[in-house]
């Protein structure tokens, strides 16, 4: 193939001017913290596993420490303090272009030895959230970078992980162990935050592009099920999002050239005097770039974005550590086609604050405030050309959501045996909303929904971590919440526990009951009834609950393998369904999308399953993640027979594995190849009716047949090749990011063509390849 002999050639060439490079250093740097009271810990001892002679420091007063002209490469870093468990923090990458700054949190021992270091050692990717024993994942920034397929997005990476699908249609939405992505819910910095990604559709928690960049985000928290009890805004799955602190000692910059987006990021100290830092990016659509200049990529519907991220860090000695951070996006795109078009806008931002203050050395209080939005627009027109205006509009939606966000948490730990963790937030949920739908049966388009106002969300927690030994930890909590828009209100036990009966093997268990407040836009809708008038019956509606239980064990063959499995059973129960006993619609097979039914609490749903994982941890210079899934997930409507739901794979496999080759005459620089392949069951669906849609001029399904069709199974190969080059002062990477490179096209979805009058249909992303330069400096 010619781009694999070009591609050959510039790597060939690049190689020869690496072997000029000469010995390159740069510096590691951080804080450690108590993982409980966050108090800095003075006098750790650090030191690089398998320097010879040893190379190690400590921390200082405020829990600082320094290794300062370290040759740039890998290195595996070991964290040891008196009373406290040993840490290995593993593959720092450590390049020419920036200073590497970790900040760390260490767990006390229960056995409170003067002499003697408590070596237990902490599995690499256990959750950053302290209260998070079961179904949980950190994810490292450089994870998101070496992943085959994730165009950097750490919602597309978490699809390779056990138990969750990515969407076949080429959007990032996360569906997990069966369940509908819309059921998710995103954090920032503590905050919870409307969807963060581009042209994403109500109701929607994915879409095309990520609003998040991964140059300013710090490691995140996945979890899958049975969370702890401060999320208590989900009944599918938490991602977690945490923002890094700009370098507080030298001002840096990173600059990213790509075919999907540019970007800008820079960051450094406001003064020399004290540790407060910014970190600012900004990004713009390439496509629209390109099309700017006449080039059109994406012919002429060109979708149009702009993102920023900041994060402002402002730590002091008396009032605390002060945090202004924020993200936005907007996008547009228009579709001009020879008898439709439509034009859609959809924006989000929130921007926040919070305030940590130390009320002594057990004792921290965290204070938040924030203020958060979206907006989704939607014009949508039809030609028909015998109407004296042929252009005839048939949609119109405009929503317009605004949060403003307080909340409190306080932490004590009273010994290392026990901590408690306690918060409670209030939201005003105001909201703007007005929508036209077409009745395609009287032909005529009429308001469905026109209403301003706002709500109010109250939501408590209680945490408590009890370790009665050293290998037993047990976390109880509760969470409840109140919606005065219905009155509705939930309180929701959690219990998770975490035995690790040997240094090598541990056994897992958690409990909880979880809920989800749906859009404001499905409670206020008003129904069109036979006599033309409007009824909104959905006001009423509880939230949708389910009950979590799940058990694994885990196994560490090796320092850098470990093999873990997982079961789970969920219960969903009060799950809003068509109050029509002959429909068989529930919200269970709904991704996104405004929902004009009259609704009931009184379906149900049921998925169970169980999950693999073998992670082969980044050493040596490769890595290799082998995960398979196998469950069932099936929803019962008001008639009460059980389907199965539109997102039963039944199975996924996946396969993730990458090998780095040093290059140059001073290795200081290397080729990287990532590869990914994907394996899973296709998606459930209800086939057309061909007969009535002709009669009706529109898709309608045949409901006798209820999911009872499945697709053919998806397939998908992605192959990652990147080239990163270390100078003096910079590190510059050049990145081959080919989605499905196999061109593999399975059908995903199906509708009436009315024109063609014939059934058609669409396919999954095809071949996509995608370039990416990035330099630090």
């Amino acid at each position: 193939m010619k781009w694999m002999s070009t591609l050959a050639v510039i790597f060939c060439l690049l190689y020869g001017r690496v072997s000029e490079a000469q010995s390159l250093k740069q510096t590691i740097r951080g804080r450690i913290v108590d993982i409980d009271s966050k108090a800095p810990l003075i006098g750790v001892t650090l030191f690089i596993e398998g320097s010879d002679p040893i190379i190690g420091t400590i921390t200082d007063n405020e829990g600082i420490f320094s290794f300062k002209a370290l040759p740039i490469g890998r290195y595996n870093i070991g964290v040891s303090y008196i009373g406290y468990e040993t840490k290995l923090i593993p593959n720092v990458l450590l390049g020419a272009g920036k200073e590497v700054i970790l900040n760390l949190e260490l767990t006390e021992s229960v056995q409170q030895l003067e002499e003697v270091v408590i070596t237990a050692r902490k599995n690499k990717g256990e959750a950053i959230n302290d209260m998070a024993i079961v179904s949980a994942r950190s994810i490292t920034v450089e994870e998101t970078r070496r992943f085959a397929g994730s165009l950097n997005d750490p919602s597309r990476l978490v699809s390779s992980y056990a138990g969750v699908m990515g969407d076949p249609d080429g959007n990032n939405d996360i569906i997990i162990r069966g369940n509908s992505p819309r059921g998710m819910q995103w954090r920032l910095e503590g905050v919870d935050v409307p969807n963060p990604n581009h042209f994403a559709n109500e109701g929607a928690t994915g879409g095309p592009i990520s609003i998040l960049n991964n140059s300013t985000l710090d490691n995140c928290d996945f979890f899958t099920g049975a969370f702890p009890a401060d999320y208590g805004e989900s009944y599918s799955g938490v991602f977690d999002i945490h923002l890094r602190k700009g370098n507080d000692k030298k001002h840096e910059f990173t600059a990213q050239l790509g075919i999907i987006g540019s970007d800008l990021t820079a960051e450094g100290p406001f003064t020399k005097e004290n540790s407060a830092s910014y970190l600012v990016n900004y990004r713009y659509s390439s496509l629209d770039l390109l099309n700017r200049t006449g080039i059109k990529v994406a012919g002429d519907a060109v979708p149009k974005f702009q993102d920023l991220t900041f994060n402002l860090y402002v730590p002091t000695a008396r009032f605390g550590t002060f945090q202004l951070f924020g993200i936005g996006g907007l996008s547009t795109i228009f579709f001009d086609e020879t008898d439709w078009k439509q034009d859609f806008a959809a924006n989000m931002g929130i921007m926040g604050f919070n305030h940590i203050l130390p009320l002594n050395s057990k004792t921290y209080l965290k204070s938040s405030l924030s203020f958060s939005g979206s907006t989704n627009n939607w014009k949508y027109f039809e030609f028909e050309n015998e109407k004296s205006e042929p252009w005839i509009q048939k949609g119109y939606d405009d929503f317009i959501y605004t949060t403003y966000t307080a909340s409190t948490t306080l932490s004590h730990k009273f010994s290392a045996k026990h901590t408690l963790k306690l918060g409670i937030t209030g939201k005003i949920l105001a909201y703007n909303l007005v929508m036209d739908d077409f009745d395609w049966d009287e032909n005529v388009l009429y308001r469905t929904l026109d209403d301003q106002g706002n709500s109010t969300l109250v939501q408590g927690f209680v945490n408590w971590k009890y370790r009665p030994v050293e290998s037993l930890t047990f976390n109880t909590g509760m969470h409840a919440k109140y919606l005065d828009l219905n009155g509705n209100y939930a309180v929701e036990p959690r219990l998770g526990m975490r035995w690790q009966f040997t240094d090598r093997q541990a056994i897992t268990a958690g409990f909880g009951l979880h809920s989800r407040t749906d859009n404001i836009s499905l409670y206020l809708l008003r129904e069109r009834l036979e006599d033309g008038s409007l009824a909104q019956n959905n006001k009423g509606l509880d939230f949708l609950h389910a009950r979590h239980y799940v058990a694994g064990y885990e196994f560490r063959v090796s320092q850098n393998l470990n093999f873990k499995m997982e079961g789970y059973y969920q219960e969903l129960y009060n799950v809003p369904v068509d109050k029509d006993p002959n429909s068989t619609y529930s919200i269970l097979n709904q991704s996104d999308g405004y929902i004009i039914r009259d609704l009931v609490n009184e379906g149900t749903g049921t998925t169970y399953g169980a999950e693999l994982s073998l992670d082969k941890y980044f050493a040596q210079r490769y890595y290799f993640l082998i995960t398979g899934s196998v469950f069932e997930s099936k929803y019962a409507p008001l008639n009460g027979v059980e389907y199965n739901t539109r997102f039963n794979n039944n199975y996924i496999f996946n396969v993730v594995g990458g090998k780095e080759f040093p290059v140059g005459k001073t290795k200081n620089s290397s080729i990287n190849v990532n590869v990914r392949g994907s394996y899973a069951g296709g998606q459930w669906y209800t086939p057309i009716d061909q007969e009535e849609s002709v009669i009706k001029g529109y898709t309608v399904r045949d409901e006798s047949q209820t999911f009872g069709k499945k697709r053919e199974d998806y397939m998908r190969m992605d192959l990652k090749i990147s080239f990163r080059r270390n100078k003096k002062k910079s590190t510059r990477t050049w990145e081959l990011d080919i989605q499905n490179v196999s061109n593999a096209l399975n059908v995903t979805g199906d509708y009436w063509n009315e024109t063609e009058q014939k059934i058609e249909t669409w396919t999954q992303l095809g071949l996509l390849p995608t370039i990416n330069y990035r330099i630090e400096f």
